[in-house]
């Protein structure tokens, strides 16, 4: 069970860069999904 080419691959998709990038992905979404909401009211607040 214990593979060493899937731990390999497993520490290659893993790793602090791509896990600190996917934690960003998941923030920039988040923020997108919460202020979508409101932006049209402050897109034709001035008409």
């Amino acid at each position: 069970m214990n593979d060493p080419h899937r731990n390999a691959l497993l520490r290659r998709v893993f790793s602090r860069e791509n896990l600190i990038a996917l934690a960003i992905c998941l923030i920039l979404i988040a923020v997108v999904i919460a202020t979508a909401d409101s932006a049209p009211q402050w897109i034709y607040q001035g008409f």
